[in-house]
C-alpha cells in the first residue's frame, strides 16, 4: 500500500472514530496508543489476539488474504505473512509475550516496512470486570524524508482499525460486523 493510499483509507476511517489517541508527533517519530474493553476474559483476548488470520484486515496486507498471516507468539517468534510464490513477509518480530497480558513486537507495519525506522507495538491486556481492557500502543522513530509528524494520524487510523476488528471478532464472532453504537 503506498503512503498516498494510507493517508486517503485513514483519514476517512479517523473521521468515523474520533476516540483515535496519537500521544506524541514529531519529525522524528509519534506514539499513538488506542483502548478498548473487550466482553471476554484476558485469556479469550490473547487466544484470539494471536490468531491475526482471524482478524486482520486483508486490504493492509502484502497477499490480499487474512488466511496467510501468522503470529508465532513467543520471543524471536514471527508476526509473518505468506505470498503466493514462496514468498513471505516479516511484519514484525516478536519480543516479549506473556500470555493473557502482553505481547511486544518490533518491526515497521505497512508502507513503514521500507523506511529507516525503528517500530515497537504493544498489545496490553488487563482485566476488567467481567471483561478485558486491551491496550495497543505504537511508538516509531527514526528517518523518513519529510518527517514522520504527518505519519502519525494515518497509521493510527490503520492500526486502530484492527485494534477494534479484533474486539469485534472476539464479541460477534466476525470482525466485519457492525459495532453496536456506530
Amino acid at each position: 500500500m503506498s503512503i498516498r493510499h494510507l493517508f486517503v483509507f485513514s483519514a476517512a476511517w479517523l473521521s468515523l472514530n474520533a476516540d483515535a489517541e496519537v500521544l506524541k508527533s514529531a519529525e522524528a517519530g509519534f506514539t499513538a496508543r488506542n483502548v478498548v474493553t473487550i466482553a471476554a476474559t484476558p485469556d479469550a483476548v490473547w487466544a484470539a489476539l494471536i490468531a491475526p488470520a482471524r482478524w486482520w484486515n486483508p486490504a493492509h496486507s502484502w497477499s490480499g488474504k487474512a488466511a496467510n498471516f501468522s503470529l508465532d507468539a513467543r520471543a524471536g517468534g514471527c508476526f509473518c505473512e505468506a505470498l503466493a510464490n514462496g514468498g513471505s513477509v516479516e511484519h514484525q518480530h516478536v519480543v516479549f509475550a506473556n500470555p493473557g497480558k502482553l505481547l511486544r513486537l518490533r518491526g515497521g507495519l505497512g508502507p513503514l516496512q521500507g523506511e529507516a525506522v525503528s517500530a515497537v507495538m504493544s498489545w496490553e491486556l488487563k482485566a476488567d470486570g467481567e471483561g478485558t481492557q486491551l491496550t495497543q500502543t505504537y511508538a516509531v522513530g527514526g528517518y523518513v524524508d519529510g518527517g514522520l509528524n504527518g505519519w502519525a494520524a494515518p497509521v493510527d487510523g490503520v492500526v486502530r482499525e484492527q485494534l477494534e476488528r479484533l474486539e469485534r471478532l472476539i464479541e460477534s464472532g466476525s470482525p466485519d460486523a457492525a459495532k453496536a453504537g456506530k
